[in-house]
């Protein structure tokens, strides 16, 4: 399950760092092209590639989705996430990837799930070790 958090925190890293790219410049996220389901959503001219006015519209809609994942969340109304109400978040959309990706429904991704889940939200670089090592729990 850490593995999973760690991919859905990346896809949304990526996701923003490719939407918020300056303009005249290819977008480009820190490890490749944007996410396969940004660009089957917002490529509207089909190139493959976000232009400047598509990249706005996902940065418009990114945006909206986290005040509206915010307001769902901030359960005191304090216009920020604690850490309890992050959590909560966290694992609900932890529930709606495994919903999405369990194809055999067991209740786990396999390797084969895991990778079509990278897949589609944009993860395109190998698990780098960690220096020393992974930590506990991973």
């Amino acid at each position: 399950m850490k593995a999973l958090f760690n991919t859905i925190i990346a896809s949304a890293l990526l996701s923003a760092a490719y939407a918020q790219a300056p303009e005249g410049k290819e977008k480009k996220g820190p490890h490749g092209p944007p996410p396969k389901e940004i660009l089957e959503k917002f490529d509207k001219d089909g190139d493959g590639k976000l232009n400047d006015e598509e990249a706005a519209a996902a940065r418009t809609a990114m945006q909206a989705k986290r005040a509206e994942m915010e307001a769902k969340f901030d359960k005191d109304g304090d216009g920020k996430l604690s850490d309890e109400e992050k959590k909560a978040m966290m694992e609900e959309r932890k529930a709606e990837m495994l919903k999405r990706f369990d194809k055999d429904g067991d209740g786990t991704l396999s390797d084969e799930e895991k990778k079509a889940m990278r897949e589609a939200i944009g993860e395109h670089r190998p698990k780098k070790p960690r220096p020393g090592g992974p930590k506990k729990g991973e």
